[in-house]
């Protein structure tokens, strides 16, 4: 038997986490010969509902589950991680400010990354999905001196699987035939969802919808598509996010399709006039456990100007918790 992937879960009986933890446990994230060692990390106020979790995963007779470890101790949650999926954020309450929010998060995900440096795998591969994702993970990576910052990547999957849905229903097309979309840019609204690369079975995109199309319709509803989610069922994604956690990992893991790329929120490195010193997603290729920036894309004055305003606001952001970077 292969030896088991140890994948931490924060925020694990919150309603992600549980979507997610199920679907890791059945090899759906690194492949059906993969047994896995899941480690659900919660707060005190959430262990007996973790522990609920627990008790259904065994339930479910998981042949590839070789153990499942339920605490609230970080030093415990994270011990040895090779994956650690980090969920569990404090969530925007009525009256809190934007400010306010990135702030609070910066003590949870500082104090993650001080445990993730000192108790996972050196070789430990973090995905941030607790918004404000982008800026969260440049948060832990920066609490985490004895890691690589390229250790430490941000979910914009979910919006990248979004785009892919609305431009497969608009051109009567299925998922599997769109190769090449992108999402740039932080994980908010000031997005920019790009389909001027894709292939739709082969054709571009653009031959078959208009640019008006999409930059009145197309990117307003990807920037807002959780909002919606909301208004309508009364609670925010869950299942699509668990479903683009498992896309985003299984693809870092195991590579991207030939021939095609997907959008990961990564450490800025000067690609596409981005400067150094934020988190922001891109175009990526991944091979056996690392990722490449795809280059030499044709940036528009349209586009640039998306790829500007999202980097100003995660410049922003940074300015707000630059004291617990280090």
């Amino acid at each position: 038997m292969k030896t088991p992937i140890k994948v931490t879960i924060t925020g694990a009986a919150g309603h992600i986490g549980y979507a997610l933890a199920f679907r890791v446990a059945s090899g759906e994230m690194f492949g059906p010969k993969q047994p896995v060692i899941l480690r659900l990390l919660e707060i005190p106020q959430a262990l007996s509902s973790v522990h609920g979790v627990g008790m259904e995963l065994e339930d479910c007779a998981l042949p590839l589950l070789y153990d499942t470890v339920l605490t609230d101790d970080p030093a415990i949650g994270f011990r040895e991680a090779d994956y650690a999926i980090l969920i569990g954020a404090k969530p925007r309450s009525k009256g809190m400010e934007r400010k306010d929010l990135i702030t609070e998060n910066a003590k949870i995900f500082s104090a993650q990354g001080r445990a993730i440096n000192d108790h996972a795998s050196g070789d430990v591969r973090v995905l941030v999905v607790g918004n404000p994702a982008n800026t969260n993970a440049l948060i832990a990576a920066s609490n985490a001196p004895d890691l690589n910052p390229r250790q430490f990547t941000a979910m914009t999957r979910l919006d990248h699987n979004r785009a892919l849905g609305q431009l497969a229903n608009k051109t009567n097309n299925l998922v599997a035939d769109i190769k090449r979309m992108t999402i740039w840019g932080n994980h908010s609204m000031t997005q920019f969802p790009d389909a001027s690369n894709c292939l739709v079975n082969g054709t571009p995109a653009y031959d078959l919808v208009s640019r008006d199309w999409a930059i009145d319709h197309f990117i307003p509803r990807i920037q807002r598509r959780g909002a919606e989610i909301i208004e309508a069922r009364g609670l925010s994604s869950a299942a699509s996010a668990a479903d683009a956690v498992v896309d985003h990992v299984r693809n870092w893991a195991l590579g991207t399709p030939e021939g095609d790329w997907v959008s990961m929120s990564v450490p800025t490195d000067g690609s596409y006039g981005i400067e150094e010193g934020i988190v922001f997603s891109f175009p990526v290729t991944c091979k056996a456990g690392n990722y490449e920036i795809v280059q030499g894309l044709e940036i528009d004055d349209f586009s640039r100007s998306r790829l500007r305003a999202s980097e100003k606001e995660l410049r922003e952001e940074r300015a707000i918790i630059e004291d617990l970077l280090h």
